[in-house]
């Protein structure tokens, strides 16, 4: 999972997509990156390992200089997390400069990039979207717009992709044709702004447009904006565990506000889940805070914050190993005693995937002197991997997929657990129940997985 962002046509640009990327820091803490042209058609790329505010110093923002600039912020789940698979891309090929961004996981990238390899190609590092920069490199001479070298590159490509794309003075975003992963245009004065979520609008200022369709190609440059849909219409699959957890909460993603999805399915998680005779109802902080006051609101148990994040941790989902994971969870979270000392409390987290971070949660509300504690989920148990961009590991290592329901009651050490049905899930975000990507919590995939896609995801860090 990652975050996307650019910019055509700001004398700025390099410094707004550098304060959009913080916006979107939430999508991926492995590394930063940004891609700008300047007045002179010249591309300069910054990339470095880690956090948005530790990877571009002055004086490297310096000379990312010019009116167009996309940058990205990458979690790996296809490609070992190293300096080699930071984005954004930049080539130099014949027909000029390539620069690319990718959100998503295409599922036969180990395919096409044998095809390439058979070519000649030379790959620098081992992360699925280098197969889009060499298929754009090597466009047909009757591609003869950027938006048409695009279309050539793409088709035949499976799975998910949000993409922003710099190709000489074009900027182009696009989308694949289920609409896996989000993305939005947006306008700050003249100047036109890709973004994985709406949230890096609005730290800079501008006004949310539309989404990018699937299957749409938009391409910008001094010829203006223009759009094509070239590929096969498919049923859409958009995945729904961006407004279950991914997502930014005071973003609109998929057409909806996550904030207002995410308290839906709290008020749905209480009635198909209640617990009577409890005494306060309180999140794990922060991506549960909406669905637990929906249950508080539902239910009518009082909503506490019984439990206090330190936000200058990351998220424990994305750290790439089991160890950084454990060790986060006591120094992430600390509970408020004098609120759980004696109560029946429901603690109502968003999903749970391995059960590491959920158990050590546990331990430290057992600690402070709760009582009881019922777990409510506000999604239905992940049981299977995904192969489009979400770090869901392998199956042995999902609780849900491993252990039956009592199993799981007593590895965690609680008193009961409920989780949301998949009906209940995808009742209460926008557009639902249809046209949602649910495989984590199904089994069932909307493509035909090729057998080598688990070679693909055994080169990223899950």
């Amino acid at each position: 999972m990652c975050g996307i962002f650019g910019i055509y046509g700001h004398r700025d640009a390099a410094a707004l997509t550098q304060l959009g990327l913080y916006a979107l820091q939430h999508r991926g803490q492995e590394s930063a990156g940004i891609v700008a042209v300047d007045d002179h058609g010249r591309a300069r790329a910054s990339r470095a390992m880690g956090l948005v505010s530790d990877s571009f110093k002055e004086a490297e923002m310096k000379i990312l200089q010019g009116p167009i600039a996309i940058g990205h912020t990458r979690y790996s789940t296809a490609g070992k997390s190293i300096i080699e698979n930071a984005q954004p891309i930049l080539a130099r090929v014949r027909r000029g400069h390539i620069g690319l961004a990718h959100n998503g996981n295409l599922i036969n990238a180990i395919e096409l990039r044998r095809g390439l390899e058979d070519q000649g190609a030379i790959f620098s590092g081992t992360m699925d979207s280098e197969v889009i920069v060499h298929r754009i490199a090597r466009a047909s001479a009757s591609a003869t717009t950027p938006e048409a070298r695009v279309t050539e590159a793409l088709a035949g490509v499976e799975g998910a992709y949000a993409l922003v794309i710099v190709l000489d003075e074009t900027v182009i975003a696009a989308r694949d044709p289920r609409g896996w992963r989000p993305l939005v245009m947006g306008r700050l004065g003249d100047s036109i702004i890709f973004a994985s979520e709406t949230c890096a609008l609005d730290i800079v200022g501008a006004t949310l447009e539309r989404e990018i369709e699937p299957g749409e190609i938009v391409a910008v440059d001094r010829l203006g904006l223009r759009s094509i849909k070239p590929f096969e219409a498919k049923p859409t699959a958009r995945c729904v565990f961006e407004h279950v957890y991914f997502a930014r909460p005071d973003s609109q993603v998929f057409g909806g506000s996550v904030s207002n999805s995410r308290r839906a399915l709290g008020r749905r998680l209480a009635i198909e889940q209640p617990a009577p005779g409890a005494d306060l109802v309180f999140p794990v902080p922060d991506s549960s805070n909406a669905a637990a006051l929906g249950y508080s609101e539902q239910s009518g148990i009082p909503y506490e914050l019984a439990l206090i994040r330190n936000h200058y941790v990351g998220r424990t989902f994305i750290q790439p190993t089991q160890a950084g994971r454990v060790a986060k969870v006591k120094i992430k979270y600390n509970p408020v005693r004098e609120l759980l000392e004696g109560k029946s409390v429901v603690m109502v987290d968003d999903s749970i995937v391995r059960g590491t971070t959920t158990r050590g949660l546990v331990s430290l509300i057992r600690a402070a002197g709760a009582r009881e504690i019922h777990m409510r989920v506000s999604s239905a148990p992940v049981i299977s991997e995904c192969y489009y961009g979400i770090d869901i590991p392998n199956r042995k290592e999902l609780i849900a997929a491993q252990m039956s329901h009592d199993e799981k009651v007593k590895h965690l050490g609680i008193d009961s657990l409920g989780y949301l049905s998949i009906e209940g899930m995808l009742s209460a975000v926008p557009g639902g129940p249809g046209g949602y990507c649910y495989s984590c919590f199904s089994g069932v995939y909307p493509t035909a997985i090729p057998s080598d896609a688990d070679e693909l995801r055994a080169g990223g860090e899950s």
